[in-house]
């Protein structure tokens, strides 16, 4: 949106090729127009004007840069794309707006998720204008989602070095610092904090691991947390740097770091509570990924703090010591797909209470029931699964978990069949369980059965 404004705060007076005076000032007055009603926030009708401006002059880069700005703040990613480059097939070498619009089109690759196809395009508008800020801040945003902390830092840095006060790479800059920054300035770091004695020379493994949990909370929060608990008796546990500069910056010390656990981690009991929680549950809560919610120290864990701000806006994202670990979309997915896979073999799938049913009427293990019946244990996460029984299969001994399943079935409903199996006949009339006491079967399927 910046580089829009900025675009369309360069005064539109250029119109490429020979065309009468008049058609001239008829397009300039369209532009004017249009730029009048997009900074008046009046997106659609611009669009509209920006659109018969291009009818005016399909060669004017001014009138598809202006149409593509509209379509981009109105979401419209294919609209505008498709003006971008037709404003790129009729720009002149020496125009001021090549780097301007392969950083819109990054920007718009970038919003479809290709990722290369978007750094491709930022690296091309940085060749005409390496401190186009648009570029470096979109080429940072992909390197680092690709694991690349150090090149993202890079590019916010310099970034900055073009615009120091731009909030979005200072942001994201320093939310990198554990990941780029070297041990003499973690140290340094520390030190600002008072976490480390000042006349201390090198950095410990234990020093960087303080750093990066410090880092974490006041990424999180931690020093508004603190200042709207203590208000101004926050001396001892925050500290400012570069106060009264637009480069002011709020650290936690160690003693603030350490209170603001303590504190949030009795915050925490008290809204847990509140949710009818109780104490006793409380400290065994897990997070929706099955990690804790509290350390050892009854202090909340870097999870335990995501779930702590959920449960105040009354979002209930923790698991109680008896709830299982839900799935991911991934595994749902993973899930469904195997399961279709067995649909199409022959195998219905059966509910846990309907497995439970089959064990107590054959008293066959859960291995038994795997090995010799054909039952199917799907794992969706370690904690759940999806069964399946065979529905016809050349063994009867296979089928008989599914002939105990629509027996009870047509109990509830006597339309369901059940179908035959001579096998469990077999069984009946001689008294026997399908398997023994120790969950084996009783005896093999035979031929003579």
């Amino acid at each position: 949106m910046q580089l829009l404004k900025r675009f369309f705060n360069v005064s539109i007076v250029a119109v490429l090729g020979v065309t009468p005076v008049q058609a001239a000032q008829t397009l300039a007055q369209c532009l004017e127009q249009g730029k009048a009603q997009y900074e008046a926030q009046n997106y659609n009708a611009a669009a509209s004007t920006f659109a018969t401006c291009v009818k005016l002059d399909n060669s004017s880069v001014d009138a598809h840069l202006s149409l593509a700005g509209a379509l981009l703040t109105k979401e419209d990613l294919k609209g505008a794309q498709t003006q971008f480059e037709e404003a790129l097939q009729h720009m002149q070498r020496n125009s001021p707006y090549w780097s301007y619009t392969y950083s819109m089109l990054g920007d718009i690759a970038l919003k479809q998720k290709e990722n290369k196809k978007a750094l491709s395009l930022y690296a091309k508008s940085l060749t005409y204008n390496a401190a186009n800020v648009n570029s470096l801040i979109g080429k940072g945003v992909i390197l680092e989602a690709q694991g690349d902390k150090q090149g993202a830092a890079e590019a916010y840095t310099a970034a900055l070095a073009v615009e120091p006060l731009n909030v979005i790479a200072r942001k994201r800059l320093i939310s990198l610092e554990p990941d780029y920054m070297t041990d003499e300035e973690i140290l340094t770091a520390l030190k600002q904090r008072y976490a480390v004695k000042p006349e201390q020379k090198e950095l410990t493994e234990k020093n960087r691991a303080l750093f990066e949990k410090i880092h974490w909370a006041e990424a999180h929060k931690g020093v508004d947390y603190l200042k709207n608990k203590y208000g101004k008796n926050t001396k001892e546990y925050i500290v400012t740097l570069n106060q009264g500069t637009d480069f002011a910056r709020d650290l936690l010390t160690l003693n603030g770091y350490n209170t603001l656990q303590k504190s949030i981690g009795q915050d925490a009991v008290v809204v847990f509570q509140r949710m009818n929680i109780p104490i006793q549950e409380v400290f065994a809560l897990r997070n929706k990924e099955g990690k804790p919610v509290f350390t050892k120290e009854s202090t909340l864990t870097d999870e335990g703090y995501v779930v702590y701000t959920h449960a105040l806006a009354g979002k209930k994202e923790f698991l109680l010591p008896n709830q299982a670990i839900p799935p991911t979309p991934a595994q749902v997915q993973k899930a469904n797909q195997r399961a279709r896979n067995l649909l199409s073999k022959g195998y219905a799938e059966i509910t846990r209470s309907e497995l439970k049913m089959v064990e107590t009427q054959t008293l066959c293990s859960e291995d038994t029931l795997k090995d010799k019946l054909g039952v199917v244990y799907l794992p969706v996460t370690k904690e759940r699964h999806r069964y399946f029984v065979p529905i016809k299969d050349a063994s009867e001994l296979k089928n008989v978990p599914y002939f105990y399943v629509m027996q009870a079935r047509h109990k509830r409903n006597p339309k369901v069949e059940v179908p035959k199996n001579e096998l469990v006949e077999y069984y009946k009339f001689y008294g026997y369980t399908v398997c023994l006491s120790d969950g084996n079967l009783t005896l093999e399927e035979t031929g003579g059965k």
